[in-house]
């Protein structure tokens, strides 16, 4: 990390956005920064509308040249579904290569025994596009993806380059119903330093939750509060919603969103 002091986040109050099952990590490592950290998980992962597309993706998995996985989600659900069949991501066709956007992603495929074929040197999509390792033409892709509100920027960049791309629902991120007591709390009472986003889609759902308890004087809650972005499709949602991105993470992963806020907190010391 980019901090010349170790505890470079004490004595500020970050509210996370991720998931349910994936805030673990990122609670430890902001609160190895000194940060004290509270619970926004602005999505909840479950199964798609209907299995049966990615079903039937699966079971002629031999005709693809490569599946393309750009989150831990998607990782779960295909060798979950693999498994129901007596299979496993592991064990897939000799001629199938496989693609991963970010380190989380490539490290649950390494965990399940699969090691990525490409993983593009940033850990966004349009890397991946951008440095993919042959030309797409002729090529057959999975891609398993969610079921509402990703990108569509993977399959329509290969199908231009005369790729047949398949894209599959294989899970869904919904807004959950509330916000923690606890942080509702501190943004009653203007305790929160910074909101740090993973996705655009938890940066939409954040901002919906928030004028849900807070109705039109919603702003008025968020005033000193940081907006501190994982990369560029992150911001210009939260620009869409917030009408401000504080600071955006050079290095798109967990490390480079707390570098972020890192850098965030400074300049605001500084003014």
């Amino acid at each position: 990390m980019n901090s010349d002091s170790q505890l470079a986040l004490s004595g500020k109050t970050i509210v996370v956005t991720r998931s349910q099952d994936q805030q673990a990590e990122a609670r430890s490592l902001f609160e190895e920064r000194g940060a004290k950290v509270l619970d926004l998980p602005a999505l909840v992962i479950g199964p798609p509308f209907e299995w049966s597309p990615l079903d039937d993706a699966l079971i002629e998995l031999d005709s693809f040249h490569w599946i393309i996985f750009s989150s831990v989600n998607g990782v779960k659900a295909v060798d979950q579904r693999l498994q129901l069949i007596g299979s496993a991501l592991a064990s897939r066709p000799k001629t199938l290569k496989i693609a991963a956007i970010g380190r989380k992603t490539s490290s649950s495929l390494k965990s399940l025994n699969v090691t990525p074929d490409f993983v593009p040197p940033q850990f966004v999509a349009d890397s991946l596009i951008k440095h993919f390792p042959v030309s797409g033409y002729g090529l057959k892709i999975l891609i398993p993806r969610v079921q509402t509100g990703g990108r569509t920027i993977l399959a329509e960049s290969f199908g231009k380059a005369g790729a047949t791309v398949v894209e599959v629902p294989a899970y869904e991120s919904q807004c959950p119903n509330d916000i923690p007591i606890e942080t509702l709390n501190a943004f009653t009472n203007k305790m929160v330093d910074a909101i740090v986003f993973t996705s655009g889609k938890t940066a939409v759902n954040t901002a919906y939750l928030i004028k849900k308890y807070f109705g039109v004087e919603w702003k008025k809650f968020l005033s000193g509060v940081k907006i501190i972005s994982i990369g560029p499709q992150t911001s210009i949602t939260c620009k869409e919603n917030f009408n401000k991105v504080d600071q955006e993470a050079s290095q798109h992963d967990l490390d480079g969103l707390i570098d972020a806020c890192i850098q965030s907190m400074k300049i605001n010391s500084q003014q």
